[in-house]
């Protein structure tokens, strides 16, 4: 398996996952059930953030290279369900339709210019993989039902999130420290935080032992860096308190 999944492997991934959330909202009981995971908001809220979220993105993305993202798009989820998954869909579609247009090597606006991610639409492609795939969790554990992340979209959104969430610039505002994430597929990445900012990187071999270290499944760890599961749900070692003050860290302030 690639490193970083292919453009077509992603608009593919993002149209599975896109399927598999409207399968949970279709599902509900009720669309005022409330998302555990995403505590503020209920599942008829959860669809709208997907909904709105992915036409502000296929605008932005239509848009080219810009200073600023697509205005946000009005309010326009329906209440009734039936509308309501036609309207996910319509927006998924949306998103795919720009996609394809534009094509990976294209500039677009994006909120990750000082991480190690380039402002591409492949890139955005990627990341909103990640978004499909953890919200589609979400709202399959609002049913009590959670499913297993695709292995594939698992790996790639590990290194992800990594490369687009965790690296910055920005000054580490603690001790020099490493991280290590061990995915038991058999990938491993390191995260270096110093005064220069954080970096990641894929490793081999991980060499001389980092400060604190993480074993899990790729799933377990995409839902542990977003902040679905904690760690002490996985196998860690070193000093623990390094992925807290991680998890705390904002570099924009």
């Amino acid at each position: 398996m690639e490193e970083i999944l292919e453009f077509g492997e992603l608009l593919r991934l993002i149209d599975d996952r896109s399927t598999a959330f409207r399968a949970a909202v279709a599902a509900a009981p009720s669309l005022d059930v409330q998302v555990p995971t995403c505590p503020e908001w209920t599942l008829f809220e959860l669809a709208q953030h997907i909904g709105e979220g992915r036409r502000q993105w296929a605008a932005t993305v239509a848009a080219g290279p810009a200073a600023a993202p697509a205005p946000k798009p009005a309010s326009g989820a329906p209440r009734e369900r039936a509308a309501l998954l036609a309207w996910l869909a319509e927006s998924t579609q949306e998103l795919l339709d720009a996609l394809r247009e534009a094509g990976p090597d294209r500039g677009c606006w994006t909120w990750w210019g000082t991480s190690q991610s380039p402002q591409t639409c492949g890139a955005v492609a990627r990341h909103q993989l990640q978004q499909f795939v953890v919200h589609t969790y979400d709202a399959q554990i609002a049913l009590g039902d959670p499913r297993p992340l695709p292995d594939e979209a698992a790996l790639d959104g590990v290194d992800e999130f990594l490369f687009t969430c965790c690296a910055t610039t920005a000054p580490w505002p603690h001790a020099p420290a490493t991280v290590d994430y061990h995915a038991t597929e058999g990938r491993s990445w390191r995260l270096w935080l110093s005064a220069d900012g954080a970096r990641a990187a894929r490793v081999r071999t991980p060499g001389a032992a980092a400060d604190a270290s993480l074993t899990a499944t790729a799933g377990e760890l995409v839902l542990f860096l977003y902040g679905r599961i904690p760690a002490d749900s996985m196998k860690a070692e070193g000093d623990r308190r390094l992925f807290d003050l991680l998890a705390a860290w904002d570099p924009d302030e």
